[in-house]
């Protein structure tokens, strides 16, 4: 069967409005898609990957017309779910393809993707591999849906649900992912300034996650971690570097959940003789400074910690379970291992209060990481925040908004205007400062680092300043029209 696994068309405004340039925007890839893509081919589907990163929906459009495939998967998070619905109507009008959708947002939301649109024949809730090619496979055969777990569609007019599929425990019988159905595997980087080489390519090493922060959609309800083999790691690993890959992220929710795994992934990479820089994600209640300092020989140059806030009220707001020494103590670790430290906070949390959010700004400058974002509490379908909302506040804006970006929830404790201000104080306070400006003029080695640098500068700008600078704007523009009727 002719499959088109299809990326919806976005620009870099749409998501991250508050980036200036498109070297600040993270093209990473498509890793769900890529892994279904080898699953469809192991299977003996024919496929090919369309992806509106880089290309238009009329693009696309084109190539669907003369491709003519039986079957295409939309991915659709929250942000893109529109354009999401926007692609399947085209490809309704351009194929006879019948079309399925899936991710974050589908899962979440259930029989109302199908409900709600017509361009859309089925979701595939949860992890896809399996559903997606048994749907593929039932298809081609012509028969019944009926019995494909995790699968909801429509027949005759009338919507099913049949039972959810249990994610796949052996995560080694998958196949590696059809990263050849990429376009240009350098098309495919993270924003200048964070990361060493290129190209770069992301694995992840484990699916799922056991903790349950209100905030965060996880695909696997069961709130289980399910690990691949470290041999089969290495494995990846070994053959990304023959394809000329350069430096991976591995974009685990929590690469040192299992402390000896991570450990003993670290020794092999080393132990092999693997040349690579590599990047991880870690919460700072799972990792110390040994399991750090080994990441490092091995490779790893730069590590992110999910902080999230200053304020110990809030991490327990947030049943995040770590404390702030925690915090404190794992970004130290990681510096004195030679890394690059990566943290994320959030405003905009249930019950926080102003003072609590310039407490956050004042522990994060205390802690020195080398990057840090400050983003807005955001309240995706399937989250325990969306579901709560109305308890602990209200959700603003449309879906295309949710992008930690904007402002959309809002606790009872804190007016809108005032976590966006909040953003702007945060990126003010903690880039602007003499000595840090300094500090990343002295570490620039590279006509890539002096770039990624310069373009800091101007995101750091449109971010901390935009406002005052678009008061100005208005004034003198209030100020032309007044001379001009005077004349």
């Amino acid at each position: 069967m002719k499959v088109a696994l299809i990326m919806p068309p976005w620009l870099p405004e749409d998501i991250f409005p508050d980036k200036t340039s498109k070297s600040q925007v993270n093209y990473w890839q498509p890793l769900g898609l890529l892994y279904l893509g080898a699953y469809l081919k192991k299977e003996g589907h024919s496929v090919k990957f369309f992806d509106g990163s880089f290309h238009s929906l009329k693009e696309i459009s084109g190539e669907m017309k003369e491709y003519q495939p039986d079957l295409a998967g939309i991915y659709a998070n929250t942000p893109l779910w529109k354009k999401a619905v926007a692609t399947a109507e085209e490809v309704k009008k351009t194929t006879q393809a019948f079309v399925a959708v899936g991710g974050p947002y589908p899962t979440a939301v259930g029989e109302k993707i199908i409900m709600d649109s017509e361009a859309v024949d089925a979701s595939v809730i949860g992890e896809g591999e399996i559903t997606f090619t048994e749907l593929a496979d039932m298809l081609e055969a012509g028969k019944s849906l009926h019995g494909v777990k995790g699968l909801i569609f429509k027949d005759k007019g009338k919507v099913f649900k049949n039972p959810d599929r249990k994610p796949l425990e052996n995560l080694d019988q998958l196949p590696f992912p059809a990263r050849e159905l990429l376009e240009d595997k350098n098309m495919y980087i993270p924003p200048e300034g964070t990361y060493r080489k290129k190209p770069v390519a992301i694995v992840i090493t484990s699916r799922g996650c056991d903790r349950k922060c209100i905030f965060c959609s996880q695909l696997d309800r069961e709130r289980k971690i399910r690990y691949r083999s470290v041999e089969n790691v290495l494995e990846e690993i070994e053959l990304l570097l023959e394809q000329g890959y350069r430096e991976i992220r591995f974009l685990d929710d929590n690469f040192a959940a299992d402390y000896n795994r991570a450990l003993k992934i670290a020794g092999e990479i080393r132990k092999r003789r693997l040349e690579f820089p590599w990047f991880f994600s870690s919460r700072v209640d799972t990792i110390d400074e040994r399991l750090l300092q080994e990441c490092r020989r091995s490779g790893a140059w730069s590590v992110f910690f999910g902080a999230e806030s200053g304020v110990q009220r809030n991490l327990n707001t947030l049943r995040k379970g770590i404390s702030l020494q925690q915090i404190e103590v794992a970004v130290k670790a990681a510096k004195k291992a030679g890394l690059k430290v990566t943290l994320p906070f959030i405003f905009g949390i249930p019950d926080e209060e102003y003072e609590d959010a310039l407490e956050t700004i004042n522990f994060a400058i205390k802690l020195e990481p080398d990057i840090v974002n400050f983003h807005t509490m955001t309240p995706f379908p399937g989250t325990e925040l969306y579901e709560r909302a109305e308890e602990f506040g209200k959700i603003e804006g449309e879906l295309e908004n949710f992008t930690f970006e904007g402002a959309s929830f809002i606790p009872k404790t804190l007016k809108k205007s005032e976590i966006e201000e909040l953003r702007r104080i945060a990126f003010r306070k903690f880039y602007a400062r003499p000595e840090f400006i300094l500090r990343k003029l002295l570490e620039v080695r590279t006509a890539s680092e002096f770039r990624a640098l310069v373009r800091g500068v101007k995101s750091l700008f449109w971010i901390a300043f935009k406002e005052d600078a678009l008061k100005i704007k208005r004034k003198f523009i209030k100020k032309s029209s007044s001379e001009t009727c005077d004349a």
